[in-house]
């Protein structure tokens, strides 16, 4: 095992290398810009592609393109940048093609903060574009995580043909830490991209890239097709980890990306004032881990869920408790990242956060 220290946002781009990028398609924007910047170095010196695009929309519109061509293709950008390519987002989920976008999250609406947060949530879970569609959203919570789910992406994305998403917030894209690039990941078998759109020498007939489908008959057929793929998502690929469940927490804290991170130091600091508390720190946002809230041991007597937003996450935690438990909420949503102290205080005050 070799280890290297790395900024989160590097460690973005040297893992998307390590999995195989051909091309990569992008547009500048805080707090990622670090992530083209060493694309824009990383892929010309290994024969690939790198584009800084004219704009976001631009940039997702050649990722349809590449990926449609059968290459592993990549975008990054944040937030309001995101936003910018979801009606692309729409398009390649439409069309089933594999590609990966990082989303490094800073605060808003609108143009916001560069500072980080977690208001980004519905945009990764719910997406902005139209139909019923999906993305794969994965949630790191340091940077060796971020490293193991990039690889990880490429081949959930080549395996579903479907977008996937790696969020993390700008905290995580900004901070330095050691790690293992190449740390093995899970094993997948993956078929070859026989429905690329390469010519015909590789094959007979044409293939067809396409979401455009305009008798209604056939879009319900495709839309059912779709479902049955995200089934199978649903049941393969939902990510969580389970903290200090098994000594009969009094309380249990829900949190994703750098607020688990928080978290766990709020969970020392109250054992060490005798108050039990546990956590579920889900990894996958979609598929969202609805089973890890089965697992809920019988002495909890309510769940914390803490985000760096106003509540957004919290809609999952009430949809999969599914009324089991009292859920109350604690967030910061301008761009400030709470300190372990603030969730400790959460907790100890936890009725009066209660949500109605």
């Amino acid at each position: 095992m070799s280890k290297v220290l790395m900024k989160g946002n590097e460690a973005i781009a040297k893992a998307a290398m390590k999995a195989g990028l051909d091309c990569f398609f992008g547009y500048p924007i805080t707090p990622q810009n670090e992530v083209p910047e060493y694309l824009s170095k990383l892929l010309p010196d290994a024969g690939k592609v790198f584009v800084q695009a004219e704009s976001e929309v631009a940039a997702i519109n050649m990722v349809y393109g590449a990926a449609g061509a059968g290459k592993r293709v990549m975008t990054s950008s944040s937030s309001v940048g995101i936003a910018l390519k979801q009606e692309g987002i729409s398009y390649i989920a439409g069309a089933e093609l594999p590609c990966v976008i990082g989303s490094v999250m800073r605060g808003g609406p609108g143009l916001g903060t560069i500072q980080p947060s977690q208001g980004d949530y519905y945009q990764a879970t719910r997406g902005g574009g139209n139909g019923d569609y999906h993305v794969i959203v994965l949630a790191p919570e340091s940077v060796q995580e971020t490293v193991d789910l990039m690889k990880e992406a490429f081949d959930i994305a080549d395996l579903y043909r479907n977008p996937v998403m790696v969020l993390a917030d700008g905290l995580i894209g900004q901070m330095m830490e050691t790690v293992d690039l190449d740390k093995p990941i899970k094993k997948r078998e993956l078929p070859e991209k026989s429905w690329a759109s390469i010519g015909t020498k590789h094959h007979e007939g044409r293939n067809i890239i396409n979401s455009l489908f305009l008798d209604p008959n056939e879009l319900e057929q495709h839309n059912y097709k779709l479902q049955r793929k995200y089934k199978e998502v649903e049941k393969n690929e939902v990510k969580y980890e389970m903290i200090n469940m098994d000594s009969n927490p009094e309380y249990v804290i829900v949190a994703y990306g750098t607020t688990a991170r928080i978290c766990r130091s709020s969970i020392e600091i109250l054992a060490e004032n005798g108050v039990n508390v546990g956590m579920i720190r889900p990894i996958s946002l979609w598929p969202y881990p609805k089973k890890a809230f089965n697992d809920i041991p019988k002495s909890v007597k309510g769940l914390m869920v803490v985000e760096m937003s106003l509540g957004q996450m919290l809609d999952d935690v009430l949809i999969s408790d599914r009324g089991r438990h009292k859920v109350a909420f604690y967030g910061r949503p301008g761009g400030i990242v709470p300190e372990p102290e603030e969730i400790v205080e959460a907790i100890m005050t936890f009725d009066e956060r209660v949500v109605e």
